[in-house]
């Protein structure tokens, strides 16, 4: 075969693997973004159920408590968001009248600047009434649909607290299955690579937990201070959503600004928004990040981008979320297999080049 044919053919079997291969991670979001989620979770909890074992306690009570500690946790955080959502619907009705002024402005706005025409800026109601896109009339009603739809995947939610406790539980076994699938020779650097593995996604996970607290805080005083309404709920999403990198720190202003000046329609909560954010941002890049999380992960910043751009396109929310874990292993592994090096190399953002 020439080297034309076998070029073509290579490529044409990546494609159409890479195809399927994505295809069926999408089909399989329901089986293996739970799975996904328990182990993630399971290495967060992992140094304090290693702690309890050294005082003398059984692995499988230590496995329960660290579980049901994160488990507590967890409803905490969904009792006080949905405390502020209950407060953000109750005054809706204020809100959509202080809105009203701000949206006319925006479509003034964009009618003037761009080629958008009345008709493409608004759409016709069930009653006959049109309204501007976006302004939607029932938002309590949508609210509250959306709640009730996150109640309904509350068998998933549980789900993965189940792998979480059973992955503690057995970790050894899991651990030593995988030692197992490598030949002896190679037993002891695979086991160095699941430690290593283990404990850099470990660290950054808990690094990053104590990195949103500390930009919930941050997030909370300022715009507490700015006078902002539901800037508990605010300040809380926007620390979440510092879990999928640029990305999640665009979204979290946003909707500072639509939730904070966009409803109180005051210029001095705009001001204030902004340099909240701009000292939060500050803390985060030149503070809080370098001290808490450091070079914990070793990836390439535009690879760290494509993955959270691939892990939205195939699980949504959740797959960004889980990107940078994933590609943290991925990119550990491929440093260790000689095979898999080029990858580990590409990927990493400090990995010496062994030809150089």
């Amino acid at each position: 075969m020439s080297q034309g044919k076998k070029i073509l053919l290579y490529s044409t079997l990546v494609f159409v693997g890479g195809y399927f291969l994505f295809t069926g991670l999408v089909e399989a979001k329901g089986f293996l973004a739970p799975l996904l989620s328990g182990i993630i979770l399971a290495l967060v909890v992992l140094p304090l159920s290693r702690k309890m074992e050294k005082a003398g306690m059984g692995r499988a009570i230590t496995s329960f408590l660290s579980t049901f500690l994160i488990f507590l946790f967890s409803l905490g955080l969904m009792w006080l968001i949905s405390f502020q959502v209950k407060s953000f619907i109750d005054d809706w009705p204020e809100i959509k009248e202080t809105m009203k002024p701000k949206v006319e402005q925006l479509r003034s706005f964009v009618m003037e600047q761009t080629p958008l025409s009345k008709e493409d800026l608004y759409v016709s109601g069930e009653d006959g009434e049109s309204s501007f896109i976006g302004a939607v009339s029932d938002k309590s009603g949508k609210a509250l649909g959306f709640f009730s739809q996150t109640f309904g995947f509350f068998g998933t939610y549980l789900l993965v607290f189940i792998y979480i406790f059973f992955l503690l539980n057995y970790r050894n076994k899991f651990k030593k299955f995988i030692v197992l699938l490598f030949p002896d020779e190679k037993k002891k650097e695979i086991k160095k690579v699941v430690g290593k593995s283990g404990t850099v996604v470990q660290e950054y996970l808990v690094g990053t937990l104590l990195l949103m607290l500390f930009l919930a805080i941050v997030y909370s005083i300022g715009l507490g201070i700015t006078g902002i309404d539901n800037f508990i709920l605010v300040s809380i999403i926007a620390a979440f959503l510092t879990l999928i990198p640029v990305v999640g720190n665009i979204i979290g202003f946003s909707l500072a600004l639509i939730l904070g000046y966009l409803t109180t329609g005051e210029t001095s909560a705009l001001i204030g928004i902004i340099i909240t954010f701009s000292v939060a941002q500050m803390l985060e890049n030149y503070v809080l990040q370098p001290f808490i999380i450091g070079d914990k992960v070793d990836l390439h910043p535009f690879f760290v981008i494509l993955a959270v751009i691939l892990g939205g396109a195939i699980w949504g929310i959740i797959g960004m979320i889980l990107s940078i874990p994933v590609m943290a292993i991925i990119t550990i592994i491929s440093l260790n297999v000689p095979a898999l090096y080029p990858f580990g190399f590409l990927f990493s953002k400090k990995a010496p080049d062994k030809k150089s």
